[in-house]
């Protein structure tokens, strides 16, 4: 490995390992909203994500030594958290489903919403982004966790696929099917609203 290969994620974590307390700042900054992303999209419970999202990040700090600067910060960091939400659902037996997300601003996730929608409507129905996009986001409920999950991590935090199996501790091509299988669904789900068009693409 050379230096070249490693990423600004990478510097920031030999930063906090050699002890900075600035640069955990910036990861918190970096880091604090997407987090909060993806836990809200995965539960129905605004505290609940909000205590995960500190609790991973008090985790990284903590285990900030166990990571080898290679590249993949991002699957760590997901894969950290992944684990901390399964270990207290299962305690609290709890359901993990979601509709929105608070950790970015309300249009940057609308805009994100959007940009999906775009990718699920025919050019000359454009006009009707914002509403598919509502439905869209609703729709993500009704998929299993591993397809939510695959297609959160991808379309609204902007992993690879990758990286999302990293994550979920799958191969690529099982990363793959589900990303599939999650678009077709909501391919069909969008069928009983009289929309048709091309699902989300990606990699």
């Amino acid at each position: 490995m050379t230096v070249n290969t490693l990423t600004a994620d990478d510097h920031l974590m030999i930063r906090i390992q050699e002890g900075e307390p600035e640069a955990f700042e910036e990861l918190v900054d970096r880091y604090q909203g997407p987090l909060y992303g993806f836990f809200y999209h995965n539960l129905r419970d605004a505290q609940f994500a909000e205590d995960l999202t500190q609790e991973t990040l008090l985790r990284i700090f903590r285990q900030s030594w166990d990571y080898l600067p290679s590249g993949r910060f991002r699957a760590w960091m997901y894969r950290i958290g992944r684990n901390l939400m399964i270990d207290n659902l299962r305690r609290q037996s709890r359901d993990a489903l979601v509709r929105t997300v608070r950790g970015r601003p309300e249009q940057d996730e609308q805009d994100v919403l959007a940009r999906i929608a775009s990718n699920l409507l025919p050019p000359e129905d454009r006009a009707s982004q914002r509403e598919l996009a509502t439905i869209v986001d609703g729709m993500l409920m009704r998929l299993p966790d591993a397809q939510r999950q695959t297609f959160v991590l991808h379309h609204y935090n902007g992993l690879t696929l990758s990286e999302v199996a990293d994550v979920l501790e799958s191969s690529l091509p099982t990363s793959k099917s589900r990303l599939r299988l999650a678009r077709e669904k909501l391919q069909d789900y969008l069928k009983n609203y009289g929309v048709t068009g091309h699902a989300p693409a990606g990699d």
